[in-house]
């Protein structure tokens, strides 16, 4: 149904609420501050052509010396066929990588062949949108005469924390590096029950989890755009970013180290010497990790073990019981990923298309012959591709409560 003024003089209230244009106002309506942008600004882009189809494709070319280099075009120093032509591979064993060096003789000959692989990264390009319906006497009578400017104005906000939902639950899902905490082995392991070792995230689970970013040789570097028209940038050098939601937030500032010092560093420490991004709210040093708190971190709600004996951790019921509610801390490496845009509608962040049909002989038909009805819509395109998985590391922890 459209939204009407209806009658509200005579108690039949306006669908967009009250009017109070009984007195003299003189008060502008409050504003929420627009939800601000964290993860779009880490993204790389790629362009869609315009009559090659919803999917885009990327070749990752595999280094040479990599485990994932699996082709069978090996030949040893010895010149005899092996399995894989990527000589020790992302070996660490000693006895193996000298075992595999590509020796030459005084002769040479047909020795140490070695091949490469590509692999192929795929995106699809989606369209969204969503619209909203008024009559003319809604903006006509309306106590607010700026109703439409501040409509619109949340239209924009919807449909950009849209696209930051969308890549957030993508990120989520991309991670190839997982680290579950206490004694737990998946997800639908982790508890708080009493009694048992909780699933809570420790400074020694970010230290391991930074170790395994380190041997996937994820950049200590994220380069972020920060300017609107996505031309200006910056670069947060030392550390990689972690992204929190605010259940986690004071848990995280009062962790210590084995010393029982604390591991947290306010960001008013290092802020003046530092680049700040939004909501970053501090470091953990020991891990190289900088901390950023998303107002709208999801969360996975009664996914962990049955709750019998809860020693103070947040779970949400099932229907059929109990279960623990297990809460991420992302962390996203440089040249992780990419947003698909479509050419002519945008780049790394989405570009919205409005269109808007005001009431009047525009939107008049043998449905509204009066044309006493408008509307607005809005759609954008929206895409994601997966480059390096290992770059990307969720550690899953129950929440306090």
């Amino acid at each position: 149904m459209a939204q009407i003024y209806n009658d509200p003089a005579g108690g039949s209230a306006s669908s967009v609420g009250a009017q109070f244009n009984t007195d003299y106002w003189d008060r502008k309506s409050l504003i929420d501050a627009a939800e601000e942008m964290y993860f779009s600004p880490l993204a790389d882009a790629k362009m869609m052509p315009k009559h090659m189809g919803k999917e885009i494709k990327v070749f990752y070319y595999v280094p040479l010396l990599d485990d994932l280099n699996v082709n069978d075009q090996g030949l040893d120093a010895a010149g005899a066929q092996v399995a894989d032509g990527n000589l020790y591979g992302g070996s660490r064993d000693i006895g193996k990588i000298t075992g595999k060096m590509p020796t030459l003789t005084e002769d040479g000959g047909r020795v140490n062949r070695v091949g490469f692989t590509r692999l192929e990264r795929t995106g699809a390009l989606t369209e969204y949108g969503f619209f909203m319906e008024y009559t003319e006497d809604s903006l006509m009578f309306d106590t607010d005469s700026e109703l439409y400017g501040h409509l619109s104005r949340e239209m924009l906000r919807g449909a950009n924390e849209i696209t930051e939902d969308l890549l957030q639950a993508d990120l989520l899902n991309a991670a190839d590096v997982k680290v579950f905490t206490g004694a737990a082995t998946s997800v639908a392991t982790m508890t708080g029950e009493n009694g048992a070792e909780h699933s809570l995230i420790t400074l020694q689970d970010l230290k391991k989890l930074s170790i395994t970013l380190d041997d996937n040789r994820t950049p200590k570097k994220t380069t972020i755009i920060k300017g609107s028209r996505l031309t200006d940038t910056k670069v947060i050098s030392a550390a990689r970013v972690a992204y929190i939601g605010s259940e986690l937030q004071i848990y995280l500032t009062e962790l210590v180290d084995a010393q029982g010092n604390p591991a947290f560093v306010p960001v008013e420490k290092y802020a003046d010497a530092a680049t700040l991004m939004n909501g970053e709210i501090g470091a953990i040093p020991a891990a190289n990790l900088r901390i950023v708190v998303v107002p709208q971190m999801m969360y996975w709600a009664a996914v962990g073990a049955d709750v019998t004996t809860n020693d103070g951790f947040q779970s949400s019921d099932t229907g059929s019981g109990e279960k623990y509610d297990v809460a991420p801390l992302l962390v996203v490496g440089e040249n992780a990923f990419a947003t698909v845009g479509l050419q002519g509608h945008g780049g790394a962040k989405p570009k919205f298309r409005i269109i808007v049909k005001k009431p009047g002989e525009k939107t008049a038909d043998r449905n509204d012959p009066y044309g006493k009805l408008g509307f607005s819509s809005i759609k954008f395109f929206y895409g994601f591709i997966k480059l390096r998985g290992e770059r990307i590391a969720v550690a899953y922890s129950v929440i306090p409560e």
